[in-house]
C-alpha cells in the first residue's frame, strides 16, 4: 500500500503523550475512539454518519487533528475463519484512498467480534435498542483501540529492549 500503512509495532515509536485514534469502518457510519496521552485506556469518542469519502475523510482528519493524533489504528473485519472477504476490501480500499491525504501511520486490527462483543454488554446492560444503535459503532472503534492498546503495552519500545 504505502509507507504509512506499518504493521501494529512501529507504534511503539511514537513521541510519548501522543493519542491514538480508533476507527470501526462500516457501510454507513464510522465509528471512533481516541486514547489517553498515556495509551493506555480507549474511549469511545463520536460517530460520523457516512456521506461520501472525500467528506469523511475531510471529517476523521480534521477530528484527529483537533485531538493530535499521532496514529490511526483502523478495525480490519476478517471473516471467522480468518479470510478476507469483500468487508476487507472495501475497508482496504478506504485506507488506500486515506493514504496520499494524511501522513499518520495507519496499522489495521483485527476486530472480529468487537460488534457482536459490544452489542453483547449494551444488551447485558439492558440498554434500549435506540441507545445500542447510537452508540455501538463509536463503542465498537473503542474496543479495536483498546484491543491494539494492550497489545502495543505488552511490546518493548524499541528492537533493543527486552519484551
Amino acid at each position: 500500500m504505502s509507507s504509512n500503512v506499518v504493521p501494529l509495532e512501529a507504534f511503539t515509536t511514537l513521541p510519548d503523550h501522543a493519542r491514538l485514534l480508533g476507527l470501526d469502518l462500516g457501510t454507513k457510519t464510522i465509528g471512533l475512539a481516541l486514547s489517553d496521552v498515556e495509551r493506555q485506556i480507549a474511549t469511545p469518542l463520536e460517530t460520523i454518519r457516512r456521506v461520501k469519502f472525500s467528506l469523511d475523510a475531510v471529517a476523521l482528519l480534521k477530528i484527529a487533528e483537533k485531538h493530535a493524533v499521532a496514529g490511526l489504528i483502523i478495525g480490519l473485519p476478517l471473516n471467522m475463519d480468518g479470510t478476507e472477504g469483500p468487508r476487507v476490501q472495501s475497508t482496504r480500499a478506504f485506507v488506500r484512498n486515506l493514504v496520499p491525504l494524511t501522513n499518520l501511520p495507519i496499522a489495521f486490527w483485527d476486530e472480529r467480534l468487537s460488534t457482536m462483543a459490544v452489542t453483547r454488554t449494551l444488551l447485558d446492560a439492558d440498554a434500549s435498542r435506540a441507545k445500542r444503535a447510537a452508540v455501538v459503532d463509536k463503542m465498537a472503534a473503542a474496543y479495536i483501540l483498546q484491543g491494539a492498546l494492550d497489545r502495543l503495552m505488552r511490546m518493548p519500545a524499541s528492537p533493543d529492549d527486552p519484551a
